[in-house]
């Protein structure tokens, strides 16, 4: 029955509606439960409407200059021909610009996972039951799952958070997925997610059904048709995929009158993980944190801001090219380049977890190569 098959189907259900809403961190390495420590977090104003949160876009804190510039005038002193580590050479400037400060660090990576429900799923969009996502967030718990196993590889602190499973979101091809009330109180769990002490947060999600509603909100967004924006997602084929197709044509459609931005469309086509990632986009960028988005879902998570406020997505990096279709044409879209490309299509921030090393590669090799002087090398004519 594929990935879900050898472990999610006999954990246990939530016991009560108490159990709905809950986060778990968990330690960078040993797996123990921990809390972040208080002293960490810079509360930030809960946003009380969809139109506050618009007048935050508006006035978003830019990159740190003088910070790019000590990137790029150390760079060229390192002892290696100019431009001959690539990619590396930009992910030390672009974490140096957003964390505000030079060297740029990589000791505390955070992974921030959200998971949700979807109404949606009774049309029969996908392959698996809504109870998979109660079930996968306690797996997550147990340690069990490939974001688990990323994460510990790579030292990155993981928290789990379940917003309101024994709510699912409304079917959104017959009324919006979400009130404002429910759009935005789940982008003020995300704002309340992120530590200020975090080097780069990467951010997933976990949701039966959510491809749909991502590629519900990429038609809603960007136009084309349905067909072009809808993947298999967990494994649908056939006529369950077919009925997958319509659900996202007809969404898109029914709310196509009420939409006139991003975030708009979030609250009509989407869910309440993917407005968890919302607010954690918006608390990274308001803490000057760089932020990796990783498959489909999350960056369409994101480009909901950047339709909204063109600029919003400035401190993101697209950790990988999801093997779901409508990620390379959302990617293309965002004017963004993917850090990977591996055929990964899991989610549960797994590519992000695992750009994580790249991105740990950049900063030593800025950070701890000699320069020509300090070798006694000598420099090109």
């Amino acid at each position: 029955m594929g990935l879900y098959h050898h472990y999610a189907f006999n954990r246990p259900l939530f016991q009560n509606s108490a159990c709905a809403r809950r986060k778990l961190v968990i330690g960078e390495t040993d797996g123990k439960r921990n809390q972040t420590d208080a002293k960490t977090m810079t509360e930030l104003k809960p946003v009380t409407s969809l139109d506050e949160l618009r007048d935050i876009l508006k006035n978003m804190p830019g990159f740190d200059t003088s910070a790019c510039d000590s990137t790029k005038t150390r760079e060229p002193q390192l002892t290696k021909p100019p431009g001959s580590l690539g990619r590396l050479e930009d992910i030390s400037a672009w974490l140096a610009s957003w964390q505000g400060r030079h060297p740029p660090r990589m000791e505390t990576p955070r992974a921030r996972i959200f998971a949700g429900n979807h109404g949606v799923v009774a049309k029969g969009v996908s392959a698996y039951p809504a109870e998979v996502t109660r079930q996968m967030v306690y797996n997550f718990e147990a340690g069990g799952a490939a974001i688990n196993q990323l994460c510990q590889t790579f030292a990155i602190e993981l928290a789990i958070e379940a917003l309101d499973l024994d709510t699912p979101t409304a079917d959104f091809t017959e009324v919006p997925a979400m009130s404002e009330a429910e759009c935005v109180a789940a982008i003020n769990s995300g704002m309340a997610s992120v530590p200020d002490d975090t080097d780069v947060l990467c951010l997933g999600e976990m949701g039966i059904g959510n491809t749909t509603s991502a590629a519900a909100l990429c038609l809603a967004l960007y136009g084309d048709t349905a067909e072009n924006w809808t993947g298999a997602g967990t494994g649908v084929e056939g006529e369950a995929f077919t009925t997958k197709v319509n659900v996202v044509r007809e969404g898109a459609k029914r709310h196509k009158p009420v939409i006139n931005d991003g975030l708009d469309a979030l609250t009509c086509l989407g869910g309440r993980e993917l407005a968890a990632i919302t607010g954690a986009v918006v608390a990274a960028r308001l803490k000057r944190i760089p932020a990796m988005l990783d498959g489909y879902i999350s960056t369409a998570a994101g480009a909901v801001l950047e339709a909204t406020s063109k600029g919003a997505l400035d401190h993101c990096m697209i950790a990988h090219a999801s093997q779901e279709p409508g990620h390379g044409k959302l990617i293309e879209a965002l004017g963004k380049r993917p850090l990977l490309d591996m055929d990964m299509r899991l989610g549960e921030g797994s590519g992000a977890a695992l750009a994580v090393g790249i991105l740990k590669a950049a900063v030593n090799c800025h950070n701890g190569m000699a320069t020509f002087a300090e070798a006694g090398v000598s420099d090109k004519d």
